[in-house]
């Protein structure tokens, strides 16, 4: 454990940070996962609805910086080119 004012605190706001930023990802691999069933089940409508959703999480998560911004428009763009993909 530190011994400096300064170096507690940081582990203390590095474990918050490290939390929420994990609650955060959770929530997006989730959505990511909902799409996925859809997609999986050829549901086009239940895609679509959990796309939105989805990309809601994701940019929500970039905004925060939990995601760089690349790395979530690139989940968004495959996840919309396998939604559009279904019949």
């Amino acid at each position: 454990m530190a011994n400096i004012k300064s170096a507690k605190k940081r582990i203390l706001v590095d474990r918050r940070n490290a939390e929420r930023n994990k609650a955060i990802k959770s929530r997006v691999k989730t959505a990511i996962k909902k799409v996925d069933a859809a997609i999986a089940a050829n549901d086009k409508a239940a895609a679509q609805e959990a796309l939105t959703s989805a990309i809601s999480e994701i940019d929500k998560a970039a905004s925060k910086g939990v995601y760089h911004k690349k790395t979530a428009s690139r989940k968004i763009s495959r996840m919309t080119i396998a939604v559009n993909k279904i019949a």
